[in-house]
């Protein structure tokens, strides 16, 4: 069950069980806070880096879309563990997600799955009806899970295969 309610510095927060081969094998009681910026925050560039070009050695993982995406965060405690990017493409009509990316001690706690709940919340704030992203070929199963349909080809961004992925929500 998640427990929102507001904070005096402006970040929500909700707490949850996780189970995860590093944590205690019982689960470790989460308290998660997110935001939403409208500028890239230094921890978002910080876990961008770690997962993009320390772990999977991405070389260009920043570009000029930063500057005009919302950027969110998502905290467990004072430590900031997961982001991603929202932006409008106005050409298409909908939104593109992007840059999703967990620390690795916090994977298999579903926090991807708390970003991409957060977001497309968003996306209906925004009164947007369809989201578009582009998906490592790896992490295919996991948005198929959250109702995203691939198309089109698998294609190379940096020598990692990709899928075009869409969801028309409501």
């Amino acid at each position: 069950e998640l427990c929102f309610h507001s904070n005096p510095d402006s970040r929500r927060s909700y707490r949850f069980w996780c189970i995860n081969k590093s944590m205690i094998s019982k689960g470790v009681k989460m308290n998660l806070k997110y935001k939403f910026f409208d500028y890239l925050p230094q921890e978002a560039k910080d876990i961008r880096t770690e997962v993009f070009v320390n772990e999977q050695k991405f070389e260009n993982e920043f570009d000029d879309i930063d500057d005009i995406a919302y950027h969110l965060i998502i905290w467990e405690g004072e430590k900031a563990i997961a982001n991603a990017r929202l932006y409008r493409d106005e050409e298409k009509n909908l939104y593109i997600i992007g840059r999703l990316a967990v620390l690795k001690e916090y994977r298999k706690c579903h926090i991807g799955t708390k970003l991409m709940n957060l977001l497309e919340e968003k996306v209906k704030a925004l009164s947007g009806e369809k989201i578009s992203l582009s998906a490592q070929c790896r992490a295919r199963a996991f948005y198929e899970s959250l109702g995203y349909k691939a198309s089109g080809d698998i294609y190379l961004d940096e020598y990692c295969p990709h899928i075009h992925m869409e969801k028309l929500i409501k």
